[in-house]
Order: C-alpha cells, then structure tokens, then sequence
C-alpha cells in the first residue's frame, strides 16, 4: 500500500475564550471552515467544531470499510448512509456512536452485522480511536 499524506492549515487569532479560528483542507476541497471555543461547547451558530470534523472523517471511513467488507462477502451496497456522533464531555471525546443504513440487495441481516462488525475492525479511523474513544455501531 501506497506511503499518503494529507495536510489540513489551521489559523488561530485571540485567546481560547474569545478567539476564533478557520481551517483548510491541503486538497482544496474545504477553505475557510469557521471555528471557536462557542461553537464547540454552545451554540455551533454556523461554525465547525474539532469533534465535528472527527465525526464527518468517521463517518466516510466507516462507509468506505463497510463498503468494502459487504462487496468482498458478495454483496456490493446500492447506498450506505452513517452518521456519526461525537461526544464530547469533560474536555475529552468520549464516545462516538455510528449510525448506519444500508441498501444492500441480497444481503440478510446476519451479512450485515457480520459486514459491521467486520468494518468496525478495518476501518482506520476506528482503529486509531479504539481504546481511547467508545465506539458504538447499529444499523437504523
């Protein structure tokens, strides 16, 4: 497997009270993502948090590993949809809770969990957070 490497710039002004900051993606794909000490212990009013961006990437790594565990026990997905929720209590993230849909025709419900259960393991992100964040998989 290829040695990757992504980059992403945060600019900071102020202090953590009244400070604010934004955020770019090296690729381009985001620029000037808005975030404050406000927007990630109150009211988001518009602006991203860290634990936001960590949902938003676990959420696309669990749906790629999920992708690919269901299409290698032969049952490609039609549409998959996780949404993931980070918590985040006393200064520290504490769980992530990953809710999935799947549209996989063919598969029945023990191919899916296994599939899960099996994303769960090789999904990279889980994997860097597995043992200091809970980490909850269910299918809605």
């Amino acid at each position: 497997m290829p040695h990757i490497e992504r980059t992403a710039h945060v600019g900071w002004d102020g202090n953590l009270a009244r400070g604010a900051g934004t955020l770019d993606a090296g690729t381009g794909a985001f620029a000037r993502l808005p975030f404050s000490l406000p927007s990630r212990v109150g009211d988001p009013g518009g602006k991203t948090s860290p634990e936001e961006l960590l949902a938003a990437a676990h959420a696309a790594c669990f749906c790629m590993a999920f992708s690919n565990e269901l299409s290698t026990s032969g049952h490609p997905p039609a549409r998959l949809d996780v949404t993931a929720t980070a918590t985040f209590v006393g200064g520290k993230i504490t769980r992530m809770r990953l809710e999935v849909s799947a549209d996989v025709p063919g598969a029945d419900e023990a191919a899916l969990q296994e599939a899960l259960a099996a994303a769960e393991q090789s999904c990279p992100v889980s994997n860097a957070l597995r043992g200091n964040v809970d980490i909850e998989t269910k299918t809605v």
